[in-house]
């Protein structure tokens, strides 16, 4: 209870401090984390992307049933049997540091993507080469082979095009001062107390913007979240707990929004990343099988989430069209997993489960962990925050992890950077590595026909679920609550909250 009081008193001062922008034209938004660093190119983190969209155009984005659209881009077409992606860009369109968004920035935020040190955008472009410059306004971007996935990747991150001028003087600090072609440009940073964006009065869809000012203040405890909101220090909170769905929608002041998402939840495994994987579950599948094994799926779903959220046992959720049917979950099965673990010659092995500190994720945790319980398994739960976490995770200072990603629109970008050979190790953090699964992964990404890629995902699965590198657990709902005063607020599976068209009554 302390720490809850200390975390409401700390957003309540700030809240007072900001009384003066916190008016009918400043949008206060609840986040359930700090992010990572504010730079598109090296940039990890679910809740960054939430930023990110408040200041960050893409060439490309999302409409809520998930058809690519245009943003900085208005049209694109293939050429070369799919290997050039022909791209025209809109036209007056400038940075907040006044420079303008033309072919010549588009090249050099693609070209960064892929060479810039630390990079984690470089394996979402795949096999892209070279960007060729047709005029100031059409760029053509030239692969080594067709990429199916490439548009969909154009709608997030990959996608997001910063000012040359601002990337080259800031260097390795251009995410301490960012600039992009957003509806707002960066005011100020706080770690873990605010982030504060003005209105960019030159931004190209400047009438689909109703506030002079969006702050974001990241509040890790839900309940604090929600009563924040309650109390009017903020206009809308993110990743509302669904226990505490039903309160949020019995009171007046508020409204809900919810939506499913292309996220998933998974426990990661340390199989080849350093010393720590070193151990009985990194060593041998069966014991990761008979995890699984141990894990109820639905019922962790009723005890955690209310049944809010869609268990899972793959990438892409069971209502997907990418979801391999012929693989469902299996249900819960205590004497097969005891079978295996005695096979192991350990019926009770023993690891430490780091988990983020957030209420949700340390309640399903302790599930997870009374369940495994039962098959023979002593997990020990780790709760740490989420910048510790994801800096174990990359050093391999972990034995298991429960992670989540947020989803992709296209298969691959739940995927390939999860399990590749060859995928940034700030994504694959167990490190595995499987030739055959790489083969399948390379053939589903030049694949144009939806009948030939799912096929090479079939055989995919039939890899990854005998493995088990990651298990796959649920799929959540994304749960939005607000003031009734705030209209036009669209929700999309992507979990984004896209600031245009939004306005306080």
């Amino acid at each position: 209870m302390f720490r809850k009081h200390i975390l409401a008193l700390a957003v309540l001062l700030a809240a007072t401090v900001l009384a003066g922008a916190a008016s009918a034209q400043t949008l206060r938004i609840g986040l359930a984390d700090d992010p990572d660093i504010l730079d598109p190119t090296i940039a990890r983190t679910y809740v960054g992307r939430i930023v990110f969209a408040a200041f960050c155009d893409k060439l490309v984005d999302i409409t809520p049933d998930l058809k690519i659209v245009p943003q900085l881009a208005t049209e694109w077409h293939y050429e070369d049997d799919n290997k050039t992606l022909v791209m025209k860009l809109r036209q007056g369109v400038t940075f907040h540091d006044g420079t303008p968004m033309d072919a010549a920035s588009v090249k050099y935020s693609l070209l960064r993507h892929l060479t810039m040190p630390g990079s984690t955008r470089k394996a979402e472009l795949g096999p892209l080469k070279s960007v060729e410059i047709v005029d100031d306004h059409t760029v053509k971007l030239m692969l080594d082979k067709p990429f199916a996935p490439l548009l969909a990747q154009l709608t997030d991150r990959a996608g997001m095009i910063v000012s040359p001028k601002a990337a080259e003087a800031e260097g390795d600090k251009f995410g301490e001062h960012p600039v992009c072609a957003g509806p707002f440009k960066f005011v100020e940073r706080v770690a873990q107390d605010r982030m504060v964006f003005d209105r960019f009065a030159d931004y190209w869809n400047k009438d689909a913007i109703h506030f002079d000012r969006v702050i974001f203040l990241p509040i890790p405890d839900s309940t604090v979240r929600l009563a924040n909101l309650q109390a009017g220090q903020l206009d809308m909170i993110e990743r509302m707990a669904a226990t505490d769905l039903d309160a949020a929608k019995k009171d007046s002041r508020l409204k809900v929004a919810t939506i499913t998402s292309l996220a998933y939840e998974d426990l990661a495994t340390n199989i080849n990343n350093g010393e720590q994987s070193k151990n009985p579950f990194g060593q041998d599948k069966r014991l990761r099988q008979a995890l699984d094994l141990s894990i109820d799926r639905e019922a962790l779903n009723q005890v955690v989430f209310n049944g809010e959220f869609a268990p899972g046992n793959q990438w892409d959720p069971p209502s997907s069209p990418w979801y391999v049917k012929s693989m469902p979950i299996q249900p819960r099965d205590i004497t097969k997993a005891k079978a295996l673990l005695a096979a192991t010659g350990m019926p009770h092995p023993s690891a430490t489960l780091i988990v983020e500190n957030t209420p949700e994720q340390q309640r399903a945790a302790q599930v997870i962990q009374a369940m495994a319980g039962e098959a023979g398994f002593d997990l020990k739960i780790q709760a740490v925050e989420l910048a510790a976490q994801l800096n174990a995770e990359v050093k391999g200072d972990y034995q298991l992890v429960l992670g989540n990603w947020s989803g992709r629109v296209d298969p691959d970008g739940n995927l390939y950077n999860f399990v590749g050979c060859k995928a940034p190790p700030a994504f694959n953090i167990t490190h595995y590595c499987n030739p055959d699964v790489d083969a399948e992964l390379d053939a589903a990404r030049t694949a144009v026909d939806p009948e030939e890629r799912m096929a090479h995902y079939e055989k995919i699965a039939a890899h990854i679920l005998d493995d088990r590198p990651l298990i796959y657990l649920w799929h959540p709902q994304w749960l939005f609550a607000m003031s009734n005063k705030l209209a036009g607020y669209v929700p999309y599976p992507d979990g984004l909250i896209r600031p245009q068209g939004m306005r306080l009554q």
